[in-house]
């Protein structure tokens, strides 16, 4: 059984989320490939995690280019012969749909929708185009039961699945206080200081400036605290200016892209994602998997991601600064609380967010679209493998 999952974008969380897939699905045996630009991490990881890596430049947003892109695609997918394609966001939902129209069965991921980044007439135009192509996926796969009915609500009538996004809680251990005294060494901090710490791509979608603007209404109430921006993107040097302009821009760092965010997650004592849209974020589920609290912005798969118990003081209202200040001094001002919400929050991803669920229910997806053969839920191989090849260059 082949499968093959198209994506753009090559970084932040959907590729966190295509790599998951393709390492769970060559456990169970399938062949997967994985056409992205080569640009970014995700062609490496794929590699790395067992994908054969199709290179398909694209751009992150439709423009002149797009035909191009699309034709490309259609040539790649051709030659791959897949029994199941996934797209995986916007451009690859568009790209790929206008070139499959259905011949192959098609999963479509939006991991957000597209009409929730833009307004006016764009947004019109891209909940139309969204309604049209429906008919083009056999299958659309939400991460949160709030982005389901945001689609419905758009006028959207598709063949819905809900997978809520995990993560790897081998990968995400628990972080003791001797692992948050060590990581805090490792990177050069304060070790005693309440540190919130940001983990996102630095782009108007993930709120930073948000933060930002709320951080001197912190500093206020605990001058000992200090926050930590780490990502990188179109947005860092924009929101560096912000910190300049702050009271003390020494109590803010921002550290920048990281191959790995297990050390800063092990050195927070809470995390911070102040979102204006998601699908379900990851960021705060491998937070929560370390053992940390979370702060979120009440958009789609927020309140899904939290624990029942914890919804209510883990979620504030998006694009209000003052409440997140009221509410990030609040929990820094209570690390023991910050611990005990912590350890509570990692069972509740262990029980429902874990990253091998995920990978067991796309499986249990692609077998309702599909007549391949596909691993059982026991985890049990594929059957061989087609021998389509793909020829260099497609």
């Amino acid at each position: 059984m082949t499968i093959l999952h198209i994506s753009q974008p090559v970084d932040g969380g959907v590729a966190r989320v295509v790599v998951d897939l393709v390492r769970g699905q060559r456990e169970a045996g399938c062949r997967v490939l994985v056409a992205c630009p080569r640009v970014g991490r995700l062609a490496a990881e794929a590699t790395a995690a067992g994908a054969l890596v199709l290179d398909w430049p694209a751009t992150r947003s439709p423009g002149p280019g797009t035909p191009a892109e699309v034709w490309r695609l259609r040539r790649i997918v051709r030659a791959a012969a897949p029994d199941v394609v996934h797209l995986h966001s916007a451009k690859a939902g568009l790209a790929g749909r206008l070139a499959i129209r259905g011949a192959v069965p098609t999963v479509f991921q939006p991991h957000a929708w597209s009409f929730a980044a833009v307004e006016g007439v764009l947004a019109a135009a891209t909940q139309r185009w969204e309604r049209y192509a429906t008919r083009w996926a056999d299958a659309v796969l939400c991460v949160s039961e709030r982005e389901r009915l945001d689609g419905e609500a758009a006028g959207l009538r598709a063949h819905w699945r809900v997978v809520p996004n995990g993560v790897d809680v081998r990968h995400h251990a628990l972080a003791d206080r001797a692992a948050r005294r060590a990581a805090r060494m490792s990177l050069g901090l304060d070790l005693d200081a309440p540190l919130a710490v940001c983990l996102g791509r630095l782009c108007r979608q993930k709120g930073q400036d948000v933060l930002l603007a709320a951080w001197p209404g912190v500093a206020e109430r605990l001058p000992e605290a200090r926050l930590a921006l780490v990502g990188g993107g179109p947005d860092a040097t924009a929101l560096a200016d912000l910190v300049r302009t702050l009271p003390d821009p020494s109590r803010v760092r921002l550290a920048g892209d990281v191959a790995d965010p297990r050390p800063w997650l092990a050195a927070a004592d809470l995390v911070v994602l102040p979102s204006r849209w998601e699908g379900m974020a990851l960021a705060p589920l491998e937070a929560m998997a370390t053992g940390r609290p979370v702060l979120l912005t009440d958009v789609p798969g927020a309140r899904e991601s939290l624990p029942p118990a914890q919804s209510a003081r883990g979620l504030v209202p998006p694009e209000n600064p003052t409440e997140l200040a009221r509410r990030l001094s609040e929990s820094l001002d209570d690390l023991i609380e910050c611990e005990r919400i912590g350890v509570a929050a990692r069972e509740h991803v262990i029980g429902r967010h874990d990253v091998r669920s995920m990978v067991g229910r796309v499986a249990e997806l692609y077998r309702t679209i599909s007549a391949a053969e596909f691993p059982d839920a026991s985890g049990r191989s594929c059957l061989p493998c087609p021998t389509a090849r793909v020829p260099d260059g497609a």
